[in-house]
C-alpha cells in the first residue's frame, strides 16, 4: 500500500464527465487510497468488496433504472447491497444516491417539479445534527451544486432524511448505519459542470428561462465557499473509512 495511505475506497465512475473531482482530492489528502473503476470504459467491477474500506458511487447523466442501456448499473446496485449488508462506509452522489435508494427498495423517478440546477440552499433536518457524516456540516447554512432531473421518492424502509428542499425533495439521506446519499454534488467545480452544458442542454435551459453562463459564473465565484462548506463532509467520510480500516 502506498506510503501514507491506510485505507482503500472503491470509486465507481459512470462517465468521463463525472470524475471524483474535489471529493477525490480531499479523500486522498485525508489518507484514503482511491481505486477508480470506470465500467463505461471497459473496467470490470470487482466480484466483491474484499479489501475495501469504503465505497463511493459517483454521478452520471443516466437514470438509476437504465440498466438495459448501461449494464454495469445492475452490478453497482449489487455491490451497494453487499456494502449495506456488512456496514461498509458508502456514499452515493447524485446518481450514486439514486442507485443506493433503488438498490435498497426505494424509487428514483423524474422530479414532478422539474430539474434542480445550480447553487441551491441545503435544508438540513434536525436529524442531521447527530449524523456521523452530515453532522459536521449541518450546523450552519450551506449551498450546494445540484444538477438533476430525478429525485428519490419514496425512500427505502428505514431511511432517514437529513436534508430536503422546501418542497420536500430529498437532498441527503442516511440509508443505514454506514450508508449515505447526497443529491447535491460536493465534488464538482466550474470546469466539471461546464462539460455538462452541451449545446442541447444550453438551449433547453434557455427555454426554461435559465441562463447557463450565469449559473456557471455563480459556481465559479463560489469556489472558496464550496471548499469551506464541503471539504468537512469528505473529511467525515474519510474518518469513517479509516475507522473501518482499523477494525
Amino acid at each position: 500500500m502506498t506510503a501514507g495511505i491506510t485505507a482503500r475506497i472503491l470509486v465507481i465512475e459512470h462517465e468521463a464527465d463525472g470524475p471524483p473531482g474535489h471529493v477525490g482530492r480531499w479523500l486522498l489528502e485525508a489518507g484514503c487510497g482511491l481505486d477508480v473503476c470506470r465500467p463505461y470504459a471497459g473496467d470490470p467491477l470487482p466480484e466483491d468488496l474484499d479489501g475495501y474500506d469504503g465505497l463511493l458511487v459517483l454521478g452520471g447523466a443516466m437514470g438509476a433504472n437504465d440498466d438495459d442501456h448501461h449494464g454495469w448499473l445492475t452490478r453497482t446496485k449489487e455491490l451497494i447491497r453487499a456494502a449495506a449488508a456488512v456496514g461498509l462506509p458508502t456514499w452515493g452522489i447524485c446518481l450514486g444516491h439514486q442507485l443506493a435508494a433503488t438498490a435498497l427498495g426505494g424509487v428514483s423517478k423524474r422530479n414532478p417539479n422539474g430539474q434542480q440546477i445550480g447553487l441551491l440552499d441545503v435544508g438540513f433536518t434536525p436529524e442531521a445534527a447527530g449524523d456521523p457524516l452530515l453532522g459536521p456540516v449541518s450546523g450552519t447554512p450551506r449551498r450546494g451544486v445540484q444538477w438533476n432531473y430525478d429525485v428519490v421518492d419514496p425512500l427505502p424502509e428505514g431511511a432517514t432524511v437529513l436534508a430536503a428542499t422546501p418542497a420536500g425533495e430529498v437532498q441527503a439521506v442516511r440509508f443505514g448505519p454506514a450508508m449515505w446519499g447526497t443529491q447535491l454534488h460536493p465534488e464538482v467545480d466550474h470546469a466539471i459542470v461546464a462539460a455538462w452544458v452541451t449545446d442541447d442542454e444550453r438551449t433547453a435551459m434557455a427555454d426554461r428561462g435559465l441562463d447557463a453562463e450565469r449559473i456557471l459564473a455563480e459556481i465559479e465565484a463560489a469556489r472558496p465557499e464550496l471548499d469551506e462548506s464541503w471539504r468537512p463532509l469528505a473529511d467525515a467520510f474519510a474518518r469513517l473509512v479509516l475507522r473501518h480500516a482499523d477494525e
